[in-house]
């Protein structure tokens, strides 16, 4: 099952829970398979795979 990319990069996605710093908002740094986020309250980056950004994104803003 093939499904386009809802994300682009640059845009800022908001977590259902919590990253520890206390941030929901992560911007989006590379789209693919796995995706690369970057935390805007500490500036961590993370790598996740598309099917688990989709579980835990609760809504995308620009």
């Amino acid at each position: 099952m093939l499904t386009a990319n809802k994300y682009d990069v640059g845009e800022i996605v908001e977590f259902k829970k919590l990253h520890p710093c206390g941030e929901k908002r992560w911007e989006v740094l590379k789209i693919g398979v796995t995706y690369k986020l970057k935390c805007l309250g500490c500036g961590r980056t993370i790598m996740i795979p598309r099917v688990e950004l989709n579980k835990k994104v609760k809504a995308p803003k620009k």
